[in-house]
């Protein structure tokens, strides 16, 4: 059975820093492969992103003048723009798919399987919506995707919203779904919490993508697993 470190963030870490750490872990990956997978599971301060793709039509802002308090960056995962604030659980599998299957389809199915599978265990019905990527529940949306992969290796992943302030996706059209409800999980189990929710996402990815969880705790810093 595969190996696969976990990183778990003990507080907000800033969006910039993360996203370094990603680049550091993708390229030291393709130097060694021998380096266990990884994935990190963290909350960001207030921040919007765009993916290398996305249209600045959905931002309902002048980028380079985001709302008080955030920041906006372009970056290089797939996917339209998306909102992280504190609350939201967000997940960056550092993961080389030529030990799974090399098909970026399937990896994106998988992640959303991991998510459906922890809000089920609450009892929450998620589900896709067919031509669409994420998790929701009925109409809203609960969950965002958006990848990246050099040479078959993983970086971004997904954000699941726990208990957060949604306010900040008003000032988007949410990977450019305009007119989109976007929910969380404290609408159906109002006292959840990031706490709660982490140690099930961590169960269903070890199930899913069958791999062994080393947890990492936040004294270690993640480029050096």
């Amino acid at each position: 059975m595969r190996i696969c470190a976990v990183w778990l963030g003990d507080r907000p870490v800033p969006y910039r820093l993360a996203w370094q750490w990603q680049q550091e872990m993708v390229s030291a990956r393709l130097d060694r492969p021998d380096r266990p997978d990884c994935l990190l599971l963290l909350e960001h301060p207030p921040v919007y992103t765009l993916g290398q793709g996305s249209d600045p039509k959905f931002l309902h802002f002048d980028p380079e003048q985001p709302p008080e308090g955030t920041e906006c960056l372009r970056v290089e995962r797939g996917g339209e723009v998306t909102y992280h604030a504190p609350g939201q659980l967000v997940g960056y599998g550092i993961l080389d798919l030529r030990f799974y299957r090399c098909d970026l389809h399937w990896y994106l199915r998988q992640l959303e399987a991991v998510l459906m599978g922890a809000l089920a265990e609450v009892g929450i019905p998620a589900h896709r919506q067919p031509g669409k990527t994420g998790v929701w529940c009925g109409n809203v949306k609960l969950a965002q995707m958006g990848i990246k992969v050099r040479r078959w290796v993983t970086m971004h992943g997904f954000s699941l919203n726990v208990a957060m302030d949604l306010r900040g996706f008003g000032a988007v059209a949410p990977c450019g779904l305009v007119g989109v409800s976007m929910g969380q999980v404290t609408d159906y189990v109002p006292h959840s919490s990031i706490a709660h929710i982490r140690p099930l996402v961590l169960q269903k990815f070890a199930e899913i993508f069958e791999v062994q969880l080393q947890l990492h705790d936040a004294t270690m810093p993640p480029t050096q697993i």
